[in-house]
Formats: C-alpha cells, sequence, structure tokens
C-alpha cells in the first residue's frame, strides 16, 4: 500500500512539474514574441518620437490607492501636452474607463491637458476605453484611425503596439516616462508579464470583441492659428476650403464640453497669431 501511495504521490509530483514547465515556456515564449516584434517601434525621447497626426493617450488612474497623484498619468499627460505643442502630434484621442458617474478617466485627462494650454479642438474623448485592446479597436472602429503614435509607459507599450499592429493600425510609441522612481513597479511589471500572455489568448484564440462600438465618427484635425493665416494667404482670392465650423465630437454616447469656434472666426477674419 505505501508503494502504491508513492506512485501515486511520484506521478502527480511529475504532472505538476511538466504543467509548471509548460506555463514557463508560454509564459517566456510570448513574452519574448511580444517584445521583439515591438522593440524598433518604441521611442524612448520624447523630440525623438515620429511625427504623427494622431495620438493616443491611454488612462489610468489620477490618484494612487495611497491618495497621492499617479506619476503614470501625470508622466503621459505631460508627453502629451509636450508632442501635441512641439507640433510633433496634431491631434489626440484621450481613451479610459468612464464605467461610472464617479470614475471618469477621458475628462480627467482632457482637463489636465487643458490646464497645459491643449487646445479642446485638438482632443477627443473616448469614454469606453476599457481596456487597451478596446482602445485600439475602437480607434480603429469607431474613430477611423488608421496610424497612430501611442503615448503611454515603455512596460505598456510593446503590448499596446502589439495589438495595434494585429488589429492592423500603423503605430509606433512614444514612452512617458515618470520624473523619479516609482515604487511597486516590479509588481506592475509582473502584471505586465501575464497580460501580453493573455493578449495572445484575445487575438488568436477567443477572438475577444470590445465591449462597445458605435456609429464610425472620424476625427477632426484642425490646423493652428499660424497654419489656418497660411491656408488663407495661399487660398487668397478664393474661398478657403478648409475652413470649417467646429463641431462637438462625440464617443460612445457621450461627447466632449466645451468647443471653441475661435479658429473659424479667425480664418474668415484673416488674422493669425500663434497659439
Amino acid at each position: 500500500m505505501h508503494a502504491l501511495w508513492w506512485k501515486v504521490f511520484k506521478s502527480l509530483l511529475m504532472s505538476l512539474g511538466a504543467l509548471m514547465l509548460l506555463a514557463t515556456l508560454v509564459l517566456v515564449g510570448a513574452n519574448l514574441w511580444v517584445l521583439s516584434s515591438t522593440r524598433e517601434l518604441i521611442e524612448q525621447e520624447l523630440p525623438m518620437c515620429s511625427r504623427e497626426r494622431i495620438g493616443i493617450v491611454f488612462g489610468t488612474s489620477h490618484w494612487t490607492r495611497s491618495g497621492v497623484r499617479n506619476p503614470y498619468f501625470e508622466s503621459r499627460m505631460v508627453a502629451a501636452a509636450q508632442l501635441v505643442h512641439s507640433g510633433r502630434v496634431n491631434h489626440l484621442l484621450l481613451s479610459g474607463d468612464n464605467s461610472t458617474r464617479y470614475y471618469n478617466e477621458p475628462v480627467t485627462m482632457w482637463r489636465d491637458l487643458r490646464e497645459r494650454q491643449v487646445r479642446d479642438v485638438d482632443m477627443t474623448l473616448d469614454y469606453a476605453g476599457f481596456s487597451t485592446f478596446d482602445t485600439l479597436a475602437r480607434a480603429r472602429d469607431v474613430f477611423g484611425v488608421e496610424r497612430a503614435l501611442l503615448i503611454t509607459q515603455a512596460w505598456h507599450l510593446p503590448r499596446a503596439l502589439f495589438i495595434g499592429k494585429a488589429l492592423g493600425l500603423e503605430v509606433s510609441g512614444c514612452a512617458a516616462v515618470p520624473g523619479g522612481a516609482v515604487m511597486g513597479l516590479w509588481r506592475i511589471k509582473a502584471r505586465e508579464w501575464l497580460a501580453r500572455v493573455a493578449t495572445l489568448g484575445d487575438l488568436y484564440l477567443w477572438g475577444r470583441e470590445p465591449h462597445f462600438l458605435g456609429p464610425l465618427e472620424p476625427l477632426e484635425i484642425f490646423p493652428r492659428r499660424w497654419e489656418a493665416s497660411w491656408l488663407i494667404s495661399r487660398n487668397a482670392g478664393g474661398p478657403w476650403v478648409r475652413a470649417s465650423a467646429f463641431v462637438t465630437r462625440k464617443a460612445h454616447g457621450s461627447a466632449n464640453d466645451t468647443l471653441s469656434s475661435t479658429l473659424l472666426s479667425l480664418a474668415r477674419a484673416g488674422r493669425g497669431e500663434d497659439e
């Protein structure tokens, strides 16, 4: 009897060992695949990030559980604002979770970027970006995005870029680097390793779909004041076909808060100061 129990126990240990080895191989293999296929698409320095008409900013909590400002949120806002002001990005798609009335990542990003002098008309809010996958799927299917610069942390970019490529988007990544040391980074990176494995299942096994979609609403990208002035001068003597009224951009069932009509008035008046 003792020999029989030992044989069963030994078989169980061997089975568990085989399963652990298989899980390790899957974990390492999946991460190597994601990292190796996206490494060349990531830029660590903001001034060197590729120029794109559209930048996608991924939402995260404004505050940490300890009650301090989230350094990841802060660095994403800093990077997004700098990219717009430097002219490397023309328009920002702010995508995040708005699952309850008390938690609204897109509006929080919008308010923060307004304080950083980013114009309302240069931002579109996506209120149903519940995950990285949802954000990129909706960017393609709802907002008509075909290529974009992804703005988030370096540890998040490989998965975001991999998903974007799998969805048929032309994407590159711009790393938003926190200003100082961040506590608990190892836990976030460990969770990201697991998330990359789950991403392969989402894309190639169980055919994940975004929680919410909606009608196609291509992003409206408007020139800055100096660009408007240049276009007016170039089209002097004839109608300026690029001038149009500002519109309220809507994400799934929601809309951006205030949009200004300053540029249209400027175009009609033929003036232009840089903003």
